[in-house]
């Protein structure tokens, strides 16, 4: 076995010295480790995930440390969810090692090499680890398990204990005089923050530590004060309101221990938060809205399991109409060229479908929906809801829609605004049926008041792609399939 390992590695520092020269070649290592969207091999992901190593050898033995790896194009930490071997444990070809949280999908991260689990660095429930940390060491013989030092992954916490602790007394340095301040009255805590005052550089004069209207005056006079940055004032500010009581007059509010909780964000979480915030400030969103009849659509549901045996929901029949539609109106199946400056058009029809599960809104992909039966487009989506709860998702099923799709029709809400998933340039948001009066024609040609149901349709385009000609193109066609929707058996 290290025989064959030097010669795989002579191997691969030879075609690295062809590719990238010899300066490259000395530093380039051979992955044994692969996650469920493919396998990453030596120098090759250099070029595909700047920075990103899987593993490096270590000193005279066949040690191998185990690094964190990039699982995904825009992954730059992620989160140890599971551990599935133990120190000390075989680890056969293809062997799932841990279970890692990315930006996009909890993934296997698997082995292509026999070894043992020598030492756990990254242990379970390990949050933001940074791509290329170590997580664990691995080795080819037991026997050289009791060779790994048993303090290997302490001097690393040892590091980070001492920097939190560097942080900590900084802060209670900082907070040393404005701990002093037990009450701020609302004249004074109007002009500190006016003036941005270093509350720690005033001295309370009134009753039980009260910081005055004329304590700040007076500094304010005479220029005996000191400004204080952000972080600064924010820190002030919190040190000030946790030490007023709950009924101080002062209006300063008690944080008392049970008055808040603190919920960590998993890793998906927060790349929604991040992306979603960036399209609202970086696309223009304009909004289009219509109703449509949803009598004809739950008629079509029932003949459909009548007389074919086929059950779909009313979103299976949106996805196919929206497909339709996207087909007879291309300029809406598009996004947004930010190189080239342009609105490019998409070659195929991939719709995006939102699906709720516990680490945050997912999007799985029904690819070319315009070519899917109904009954693949309803099997389809069952699954790929099923694997996004599950977090079982790989990335080429959420990767790479062109237009997306957002029902709370099965809640309370007659209708919303959905924020564009970029790149894609456009999101249907779909809201839930309300029966409403409309005046009917009848068969004599005289008009009736009738009860009919209505589900409201509200577009988010990307105005720079899309204008209202092209969405009120978009929308006349979804109109027009929806009245006769005997068309999606064509």
């Amino acid at each position: 076995m290290a025989n064959a390992r030097s010669l795989l590695h002579s191997l691969v520092r030879a075609r690295s010295s062809l590719l990238y020269g010899s300066n490259h070649a000395t530093s380039a290592r051979h992955s044994v480790f692969l996650s469920t969207n493919g396998i990453y091999r030596g120098p090759s992901i250099y070029k595909l995930i700047p920075g990103a190593r899987c593993i490096s050898y270590t000193g005279p033995t066949s040690h191998i440390v185990v690094e964190m790896p990039a699982l995904s194009p825009t992954m730059d930490q992620g989160n140890i969810t599971k551990w599935r071997k133990k120190e000390g444990d075989k680890i056969d070809v293809g062997d799932v090692i841990c279970e890692i949280e990315t930006d996009k999908a909890t993934l296997e991260f698997e082995c292509l090499e026999e070894g043992y689990l020598a030492k756990i660095l990254a242990p379970e429930g390990s949050k933001d680890v940074r791509v290329g940390q170590p997580i664990a060491i691995t080795v080819e013989d037991p026997d050289e398990i009791k060779d790994i030092p048993a303090d290997i992954s302490s001097k690393a916490e040892v590091k980070v204990e001492k920097s939190d602790h560097a942080v900590e007394s900084k802060e209670q340095k900082e907070s040393h005089h404005i701990s002093k301040i037990i009450r701020i009255s609302p004249s004074a805590k109007l002009l500190i923050a006016e003036h941005g005052i270093d509350a720690a550089s005033l001295k309370p004069s009134g009753p039980r530590g009260t910081l005055l209207k004329g304590d700040v005056l007076s500094v304010i006079k005479f220029g005996g004060y000191s400004r204080q940055t952000k972080e600064q004032t924010s820190k002030s500010a919190h040190s000030v309101q946790e030490t007023t009581s709950p009924h101080d007059p002062s209006g300063f509010p008690s944080h008392a221990a049970d008055a808040y909780e603190d919920l960590p964000n998993s890793q998906i979480r927060k790349v929604i938060a991040k992306r979603l915030l960036e399209s609202k400030q970086s696309t223009p969103h304009f909004y289009l809205s219509s109703d449509v009849t949803m009598d004809n659509i739950l008629a079509f549901r029932n003949e459909l399991k009548e007389q074919h045996d086929v059950k779909v929901s009313v979103n299976d029949i949106v996805i196919k109409v929206v497909a339709l539609a996207l087909r007879n109106v291309p300029e809406a199946n598009a996004y947004w060229n930010e190189e080239k400056g342009e609105a490019t058009l998409c070659s195929s029809i991939d719709i995006s479908i939102a699906v709720a599960t516990e680490k945050g809104l997912m999007t799985p992909i029904i690819r070319n929906a315009d070519q899917k039966a109904l009954s693949a487009i309803s099997s389809e989506v069952k699954e790929l809801a099923e694997k996004a709860r599950n977090g079982k998702l790989k990335p080429e099923q959420f990767q790479g829609g062109t237009f997306s799709i957002s029902n709370l029709g099965m809640y309370p809400v007659d209708h919303f605004c959905a924020i564009i998933n970029p790149p894609q340039a456009c999101i249907l948001a779909v809201g839930r049926g309300n029966n409403v009066v409309e005046p009917i024609t009848g068969s004599d040609g005289v008009e009736k008041p009738a009860v009919v149901t209505k589900m409201s349709l509200k577009l988010s385009a990307d105005n720079r792609v899309i204008d209202t000609h092209i969405g009120g193109k978009f929308f006349a066609d979804l109109s027009s399939i929806f009245s006769d929707l005997r068309r999606l058996l064509l």
